[in-house]
């Protein structure tokens, strides 16, 4: 049973009768650029097949009721109480935007919605984002709200820095609103200009592993990284790191106050650069190339931002074993999901590998799927 099926099933026994509509948004993958959208530089994710889909309806009062299939309960909030930090828990993501909404002088209709979800939580494959760009896209079609598309990222963004407390960048509401199928969106952070850059994998794949390694990113490391961040570009006299040039890292790591922060700078800009670089490569077709780039970002992401953990080091040790092109961490970090480039025969025996890998050192069974380029949010039919 599709996703938006079984939105629009609970919507009717949750609430009897039909939704008005259902809308989708999906996960994401990046397939490289991490920890770049908050230091306003280059990320270039695509848009995943699994997907959030929420079947709502109006109602005539100010009041709004969300189901989560995966919470099995529903929760009502008023305007009242569209005030940060009051609404907690999964339901604050639904109520950010709503508030993210009403902030930026949209009249938000009250709304029945049910929820339902593909996009595995905690794995780092932007289920929040999924969440976020759902709900935002639903009300805004139920409202006739006046809201184009290239401004719904930046109000989903809102609502979860300003409402649920996460400090993420842009790249993930941007990647669930503006991909295309077949292709990765190369987005510039600071300007938010972005080009869809053609990710032909004929004769490749690429495989997620799902490592089953839980992260939480509210607090603590995610946003010691960003806090970092933001104090070496100060240290450094520019208004980002992305403002640091490659060919100027000699100059400015002994301007910083630690080793630790000259890792973590070292990081940003080179990476940075591997963005470049890979969309370059797709630009030409050269697919097979990018393998190289994918693993030293995750050798940087691993050495130099101190993200990543056993499981994920695990998972792209073994995949390049089984004869991947390259493969990395992929998300914030401290668990969840690594990308492998794979030829399509050997998805299986690259799966196989790294599920043998993660026995061998007493893991959790990883889950592993292939992940084409797919569309963004949007109106679901026929469901």
């Amino acid at each position: 049973m599709s996703v938006a099926v079984r939105a629009a099933a609970a919507f009717s026994r949750e609430y009897g009768g039909q939704p008005a509509g259902c809308w989708a948004a999906p996960g994401r993958v990046n397939l490289i650029g991490e920890h770049t959208d908050y230091n306003a530089g280059f990320v270039l994710p695509f848009a995943l097949p699994l997907r959030t889909a929420v079947a709502a309806s109006p109602v005539d009062s100010l009041e709004w009721t969300v189901w989560s299939e995966q919470e099995g309960a529903a929760v009502s909030f008023g305007a009242a109480d569209l005030v940060p930090g009051r609404v907690k828990g999964w339901a604050a993501y639904p109520a950010g935007v709503v508030w993210a909404l009403r902030e930026a002088g949209f009249a938000v209709p009250g709304a029945r919605l049910a929820i339902a979800s593909d996009v595995p939580a905690g794995a780092g494959l932007s289920s929040s984002a999924a969440l976020e760009c759902a709900v935002l896209t639903a009300l805004a079609d139920l409202g006739g709200l006046d809201l184009p598309e290239v401004r719904r990222p930046g109000l989903a963004q809102r609502a979860e820095n300003a409402y649920v407390g996460v400090p993420c960048g842009i790249m993930d509401q941007s990647a669930a609103v503006l991909c295309r199928a077949g292709h990765a969106l190369f987005l510039d952070c600071r300007t938010l200009a972005t080009e869809q850059v053609p990710l032909d994998l004929a004769g490749l794949a690429i495989l997620v592993i799902d490592t089953r390694a839980p992260h939480q990113l509210v607090t603590g490391e995610y946003a010691a990284r960003r806090a970092a961040c933001e104090q070496a570009a100060r240290d450094l006299g520019v208004a980002a790191l992305r403002d640091v040039p490659p060919d100027g890292l000699d100059e400015a790591l002994p301007r910083l106050a630690s080793e630790v922060i000259c890792r973590r700078v070292r990081h940003v800009v080179t990476e940075n650069q591997r963005v470049l670089s890979t969309v370059a490569l797709l630009r030409a077709g050269r697919v097979r190339e990018i393998g190289p780039l994918l693993f030293a970002s995750h050798a940087s992401l691993r050495d130099d931002f101190e993200v990543s953990v056993p499981e994920l080091d695990t998972a792209v040790e073994a995949a390049l074993s089984a004869g991947a092109y390259g493969a990395r961490m992929t998300g914030g970090g401290f668990g969840g999901c690594v990308l492998a480039l794979v030829d399509a025969a050997a998805v299986e025996p690259v799966s196989d590998a790294v599920r043998k890998a993660f026995a061998a050192r007493a893991f959790s069974p990883p889950v592993a799927f292939v992940a084409p380029p797919s569309a963004s949010t949007g109106p679901v039919t026929g469901y």
